[in-house]
């Protein structure tokens, strides 16, 4: 009997070929849509997926995950809450498994066609949800397949196991194990193909209806897949139940036939194609779904700006931490991790930058905050900054070491790492503060309220005299400035507020021409001797020629031609505050048109912009005369002619209107500023004949 089913077995799978074929699937296609009148019920099965997933690892050596997480799963499901939630999914899907189970062993005994039987199978569940409906034949196929592996693994010690073993011809099977080693092998891999497709399934019925719609494109093409994927699912299982009761009836000169095994590896094969394209589009499903999540994240952000604050920590939390964690941030000063709660009540300024902030705003940055915690008590030494470093980009080590170099460096207040700030954060930073590139320094008051998107250029011109760094402030500041040498240079060099006091006269000079720096070295002394005044001389240098003007103080020091300013980020500074000044000026409106210290922080930007030196002479804070490197050297060569004047108007003044004299309508003026600040402005005017400058773009590669 049993050698005469075995060749009706074997062509039955000879046969099944052909309905891997497109046509075929969708006439197969119809025939399932046809079964399926859900009635509604929203039925969890994740906890009986859950110990089916478990049956299917703890029942054959073959299967992965055996040796693994066993106590885990054990404690999962001695869980009371588990047992209370699948005793309760029990009681009402008990009965239609049990159903199942006996309609695919039925079929499967008798050498039914295979896709008969998942037709019938579908049929029992027209009612249920395509999800439901995989899951429950799951279960059934779980129970045989687990009764199968429990008596083989039990019969050599448990003598009802023994006797169950024997009726069943399990010894005589367990002694061909090498030979049957293919089906075996093949029926696992088929097994997790189905599991897989079945997580997969569920998983499309557990997104998140308020994030993701039936018409999303991605969700349309999941669901249109996903009876196909249900039907080769229930198909494999009764493919393996097939194969597992065809062990039971084979005879004993019965060999495990290659072309079985091929026909179940070929189903595992369209199986697992089927889920490759279920994890696409469910890959795409969420990141749509993410995309939702960052838009409420984000506006809920930007509600919560617009809405009146009792204290700062709701935003300050809504900035920082992304979960419950309240031990947000690192103390500077003492490496610690401390709670977000040091911020309460107080005034923050949001230090924002990329990681390649660099050593010279980092330094002054430094100098600035260790000034005012010198004097904690004082208004102006009121606030705590906080770094927010943003980097969107892949992480690496590089990235990492720059990272944890930086922070090292601080002595304030940051966040642990950059990937805790949240995307939402980052894009309101980005849109909504206009963070690119440049650091910004956003001031939260006590509230939590914007009072300054951008106080860097406060914090350059003025330091911690600048608090509480409101725009009213920035205005009040301004109000009280005249160009004179202190603002251009005091806190750059303290040695300029001694000289003032002293009443000498000071020539800050800049450029890179060493040949052009002794000459006119020489001759502003040769001057100053021939005119009888007391006169200081010292070299700012240039901007971005970190290398030359180092190059140069070295030079002008040894060769004794001026004072020099201690450290070349000094001289970035110098250059750096008046960028800031013409920022600070343009965000309250002023220009080279209408505003006399815009029009000088203008020439003196130009000045950098020149190939030429340049000079400025003043004495006190109101005289000051200034040119560019020709012009005053041909001035002061030209001492002769104006110098009876000195003794009449003064010194500076006498200078200024020989100056003018020297002047002509041609000249070739160049103001770089930095493109990436946002705030450029459509017309700039040019501060020394006020037409308006043309407008080039410019793209500089500095590695000096």
């Amino acid at each position: 009997m049993a050698s005469a089913t075995v060749p009706a077995r074997t062509s039955k799978f000879k046969g099944e070929r052909h309905m891997f074929s497109t046509s075929d699937d969708n006439a197969m296609l119809n025939q399932i849509r046809a079964t399926h009148a859900p009635d509604g019920r929203e039925i969890d099965v994740k906890p009986l997926l859950q110990v089916i997933d478990d049956i299917f690892h703890l029942a054959a050596p073959t299967i992965p995950g055996t040796a693994e997480g066993t106590q885990a799963q054990t404690d999962m499901l001695d869980s009371k809450a588990f047992q209370s939630s699948f005793s309760d999914i029990m009681e009402l899907l008990a009965y239609t498994i049990s159903k199942i189970s006996c309609e695919i062993s039925c079929k499967c005994s008798g050498g039914g066609d295979a896709h008969a039987t998942t037709l019938a199978v579908f049929n029992m569940l027209s009612s249920y949800s395509w999800d439901t409906k995989v899951v429950l034949v799951l279960a059934a196929f779980s129970v045989y397949y687990g009764e199968f592996w429990l008596v083989a693994q039990l019969y050599l010690t448990n003598p009802l196991a023994k006797s169950v073993a024997i009726l069943k011809q399990l010894p005589e099977i367990m002694e061909r194990s090498d030979y049957l080693k293919p089906k075996y092998e093949a029926i696992s891999s088929l097994i997790r193909a189905g599991l897989s497709v079945t997580r997969c399934i569920v998983e499309f019925k557990d997104l998140p209806a308020q994030y993701i719609t039936h018409d999303t494109p991605a969700y349309e093409a999941a669901t249109s897949l996903i009876p196909t994927a249900a039907y080769w699912t229930i198909r494999s299982i009764v493919a393996c139940a097939s194969q597992i009761m065809g062990l039971l009836g084979m005879s004993h000169e019965y060999i495990a036939s290659t072309t079985e095994a091929w026909e179940i590896s070929s189903l595992a094969h369209k199986v697992g194609n089927i889920h490759d394209h279920l994890m696409k589009q469910l890959a795409l499903c969420y990141h749509h779904i993410d995309e939702k999540k960052q838009m409420e994240a984000y506006q809920i952000l930007v509600r919560l700006f617009e809405t009146p604050q009792l204290d700062n920590m709701k935003i300050l939390k809504a900035l920082i931490t992304t979960k419950e964690d309240q031990m947000a941030l690192i103390d500077g000063s003492t490496k610690k991790t401390v709670s977000i709660e040091v911020l309460r009540r107080k005034n923050v300024l949001l230090l924002i930058s990329d990681l390649e902030l660099s050593h010279e705003e980092l330094s002054i940055l430094d100098q600035m905050y260790q000034e005012s915690r010198q004097y904690p008590t004082r208004a102006e030494s009121q606030y705590e900054v906080v770094w927010l470093p943003v980097d969107s980009t892949p992480w690496n080590e590089t990235k990492q070491k720059q990272f944890e170099y930086l922070q090292s460096m601080m002595l304030w207040y940051s966040v642990p790492h950059p990937s805790l700030l949240d995307r939402a954060v980052i894009r309101y930073i980005k849109e909504v503060w206009h963070f690119n590139q440049k650091p910004l320094l956003v001031v939260l008051d006590t509230l939590g309220r914007v009072v300054n998107p951008n106080a860097i250029h406060m914090m350059w011109i003025w330091g911690s005299q600048a608090f509480p760094f409101t725009s009213a402030r920035e205005e009040a500041l301004w109000k009280e400035e005249t160009w004179r040498i202190e603002l251009l240079a005091d806190t750059i060099e303290p040695l300029i507020f001694t000289w003032i006091q002293q009443n000498k006269y000071i020539c800050l000079y800049g450029g890179e021409d060493m040949e052009w720096i002794r000459n006119i070295t020489t001759r502003v002394k040769t001057v100053a001797q021939e005119a009888g005044i007391p006169l200081e001389m010292l070299y700012v240098g240039k901007s971005n020629l970190k290398e030359k003007v180092r190059k140069n103080n070295s030079i002008i020091l040894a060769e004794n031609l001026s004072h020099t300013l201690p450290d070349v980020t000094l001289t970035w500074f110098f250059w750096a505050r008046l960028e800031s000044m013409w920022h600070s000026k343009a965000q309250h409106g002023k220009s080279a048109e209408n505003d006399a210290i815009t029009q000088e922080i203008v020439t003196m930007l130009s000045f950098d912009g020149s190939d030429q030196g340049w000079a400025v002479i003043s004495r006190g804070s109101a005289e000051i005369a200034k040119a560019k490197g020709d012009t005053i050297l041909s001035c002061l060569n030209e001492f002769g002619k104006w110098k009876e004047e000195v003794g009449l108007i003064g010194f500076v003044q006498a200078l200024n209107d020989h100056l003018q004299k020297l002047r002509t309508p041609h000249h070739c003026n160049r103001l770089i500023l930095p493109g990436s600040t946002g705030n450029i402005p459509e017309r700039v005017v040019c501060a020394e004949c006020g037409r308006p400058m043309e407008k080039f773009l410019m793209y500089r590669c500095c590695t000096d």
